[in-house]
């Protein structure tokens, strides 16, 4: 079997088998396939496509390239989450302890942001000391323990998918939904998740612009999960505007505990309730999604959930005096709130200028080697459909140097649309889709 011959067989429109996937990825892992014969393969891919058994043999060849935890002997089901990314986005730090609360344990293995969209363990080194690189000895030990583990990725897992991303990021090949289903679920597979919940995010602040690209990506990584034996659950989420009202590291770790008190933004808090609802029922812990939800609520209500995320904290060497006094997270040096120029209603938020905004702040990296500033971002006082009055509070921004915020104040301004007609506030969710009946 020649390289040369699966390339020709995709660029052609032809279905490829499973060997013939498995042999290429395999060989391009042991870089015995060089890569502009993978650039080749993945442009023939995205300009051809794959059946859902293409994707998933692609898949599970990406999974057999490294290492594969095994939770088995640790925990009796593993459950997982990814989210597409997002602005505002600090999900996973209210989920996750809400679920492992209702005991289920949950062992997540989150990135970095890049671009306009925020890193979960950005996020979370915003608390001194806490440790975003654990081993997987440690990792399994903590899962075991706690029951809550949130980490960098901490073994060898899915390498041809980091080998692939890395081409498809300079090759004009990122947008191939078969590439991005594959490369989303091969981690979650290594990983030793056995269900899943997506949070597809859609709109102007997320990757997929419109409801039928959000919808394919969805039923494609529903379908892959289902032929791997996993069960997965996609929710299709609104990312036109900001998640909550924080943006930024420090801010959004705030906003978290907020929520985790009973005290965070509506809408945030249902996102919340929903994401974790699925979790609990793929988990077997009730028949429904308002009884999973009622009972993620209570892990709220009764601070259950809360004191999980501070035995995170701890677990992982963070100072837990910032989870009891958030106020001790880094803090900006100039803070200023800017007012609504005009009456009228909050027709549009322009996520992803928001999450451009907070990133020309400080708070993400245009580059990965970019460093972080903890302190700086916004807080988004409206949401579509809110009415509003001249002079009333807008966005709030926090920065630390002048110019910054100056830009930052023109530039979010640009991001708010307010009009004389009232519309509809967005939906949280627009679809679900799902395998396990």
């Amino acid at each position: 079997m020649r390289a040369v011959d699966v390339i020709i067989k995709k660029r052609d429109g032809g279905e490829l088998t499973s060997e013939e996937i498995e042999f290429f990825i395999a060989g391009f892992a042991r870089n015995e396939i060089p890569d502009y014969q993978a650039a080749a393969w993945a442009m023939a891919i995205l300009l051809k496509g794959m059946t859902p058994r293409e994707s998933t043999d692609l898949t599970l060849a990406m999974v057999a390239s490294g290492d594969q935890l095994d939770l088995s002997n640790v925990v009796p089901l593993a459950v997982d989450k990814h989210s597409t990314g997002g602005v505002g986005d600090k999900t996973t730090l209210v989920v996750e302890p809400m679920v492992a609360a209702c005991g289920v344990p949950v062992g997540k293995m989150s990135g970095r942001g890049l671009g306009f969209s925020g890193g979960t363990l950005d996020k979370m080194e915003s608390i001194p000391g806490f440790k975003v690189d654990l081993s997987t000895k440690q990792f399994l030990r903590q899962l075991r323990d706690v029951g809550l583990v949130l980490t960098g990725q901490t073994a060898d897992l899915a390498p041809a998918d980091g080998k692939l991303y890395a081409l498809r990021d300079v090759s004009g090949t990122v947008p191939s939904i078969p590439l991005i289903a594959s490369s989303v679920m091969s981690k979650k597979i290594a990983t030793g998740a056995q269900a899943i919940v997506l949070d597809v995010k859609v709109g102007v602040g997320a990757f997929m612009k419109n409801l039928e690209q959000a919808e394919e990506l969805a039923e494609l990584m529903v379908e892959i999960g289902g032929r791997a034996g996993r069960r997965v659950v996609a929710l299709i989420s609104d990312m036109n505007q900001p998640l909550g009202n924080a943006v930024g590291n420090a801010l959004e770790v705030r906003e978290a505990i907020e929520t985790l008190r009973g005290e965070g933004p509506p809408d945030f808090n249902e996102h919340c309730l929903v994401v974790a609802g699925q979790m609990l029922r793929l988990a077997g812990k009730a028949s429904d999604l308002p009884a999973a939800s009622d009972r993620a609520a209570a892990a709220l209500a009764d601070g259950s959930a809360f004191a999980k995320f501070r035995e995170l904290v701890a677990a992982q060497g963070g100072d837990t005096k910032y989870i009891d006094e958030p106020e001790r997270l880094p803090a900006a040096r100039l803070v200023k709130t800017i007012t609504a120029p005009k009456s009228g209603f909050v027709v549009g938020i322009h996520a992803a200028e928001i999450g451009s905004t907070a990133v020309g702040l400080g708070g993400g990296r245009a580059m990965k080697g970019d460093k972080i500033d903890h302190a700086v971002g916004l807080i988004v006082h409206h949401k579509v459909g809110d009415k509003i009055a001249q002079g009333d509070e807008l966005f709030t921004i926090h920065a630390n140097d002048e110019k910054k915020l100056a830009q930052a104040e023109a530039r979010a301004l640009e991001a708010h649309t307010i009009g004389p007609e009232p519309v509809d506030p967005l939906p949280l969710f627009y679809k679900t889709i799902g395998n396990d009946g």
